[in-house]
């Protein structure tokens, strides 16, 4: 028996849906096959499925699961598959037919199915939206990263077990709608710094608010201790609140590298960025086996700092020429 259901990954920042297909064959020994393209995290999800499942009181029985990753050439990664593997594998083991058209399943599995958070959970949910999936299962922990998207409906799980129930259900609970404090687009008034601390140097203000307002680059030039890095740090402090379009932007980004806080949907304050002067091409600009964003797209619509400018790599620096010039960072390679 062969069951069907739907999951995302991530892939840049993007996500990107992925078809979970489990065929069972019931045998007197046990095997499971993950096929499609799994990278490690992912072929051993088999080991945690088997446990969680047991571990669960859920129906099982002996036999070979051979569960298929679709699109085959596109390279799955993370544990967020766990989830509707193990569903679909409890489904093919019950001999269960079920129509899942309707659903996007993530997230991770403990020993005893327990459903843990994942990383990149909005810009799952808002392929998923666009697949045409109404509903998005996914760990309750993760369930405020999902309310800013509008036009899906959000079923926080805290286990298999639970999972297992709420798919299988003829009438659903109502959706999660959160506490109304979760999604939140507007500037914290308690901020550890601000702007209108700075006491004197006026020609240096001036030239913040004129970069502020007109969102130029800017060069702080002078001696230690005469207040560039303190100016900088305020400087977000001036900057318009994000807009509701702005905030779903930066959220995306940050919900991939796993920066949203727990509790809020939304990234509600500029971002501001300060790395180290040892960063890597890599850390600022992004890329990596898995290509992780950098630090110019986690400063997107806030600020990226480069204090002590010039003890940065000659090599870091010129990755910036074609970003401030285009606005945009590619990053390409043999992996995506």
């Amino acid at each position: 028996m062969m069951t069907r259901l739907y999951s995302s990954t991530v892939l840049g920042v993007d996500g990107v849906e992925v078809e979970v297909e489990v065929d069972f064959r019931p045998m007197a020994e046990k095997r499971t096959f993950i096929v499609g393209l799994p990278d490690a995290a992912v072929k051993e999800s088999g080991q945690r499925v088997d446990t969680a499942i047991q571990n669960s009181g859920l129906p099982f029985q002996q036999g070979v699961f051979v569960v298929n990753l679709a699109p085959a050439d596109l390279r799955k990664q993370g544990p967020g598959f766990d989830l509707p593997i193990a569903l679909g594998m409890v489904a093919g083991a019950a001999e269960k037919e079920m129509d899942a058209s309707d659903w996007c399943i993530v997230g991770e599995l403990a020993l005893d199915g327990t459903v843990r958070p994942v990383q990149g959970i909005l810009p799952q949910i808002m392929e998923a939206r666009r697949m045409g999936r109404r509903r998005i299962m996914l760990p309750r922990a993760n369930a405020c990263e999902g309310l800013p998207v509008q036009g899906v409906e959000i079923y926080p799980v805290s286990s298999l077990r639970e999972a297992w129930h709420l798919l299988t259900s003829e009438a659903l609970p109502p959706p999660f709608t959160g506490s109304g404090q979760e999604v939140r687009a507007s500037r914290d008034k308690d901020a550890a710094v601000d702007f209108d601390e700075i006491k004197g140097q006026p020609y240096a203000r001036r030239a913040m608010e004129i970069a502020a307002a007109g969102g130029h680059n800017i060069l702080l030039c002078g001696s230690p201790g005469s207040g560039k890095s303190m100016l900088a740090q305020r400087l977000p402090t001036i900057l318009p609140p994000l807009s509701p379009e702005e905030a779903l932007e930066t959220s995306k980004i940050h919900s991939v590298c796993g920066l949203l806080k727990r509790g809020n949907g939304l990234v509600d304050q500029r971002p501001f960025r300060a790395p180290h002067h040892t960063i890597s091409d890599v850390g600022l600009m992004g890329g990596g086996a898995s290509i992780t964003p950098g630090e110019v797209s986690l400063a997107h619509n806030g600020v990226l700092f480069l204090d002590e400018l010039l003890e940065f790599r000659r090599s870091a620096l010129e990755t910036l020429r074609q970003p401030l010039e285009t606005g945009q960072v590619v990053i390409s390679r043999a992996s995506g």
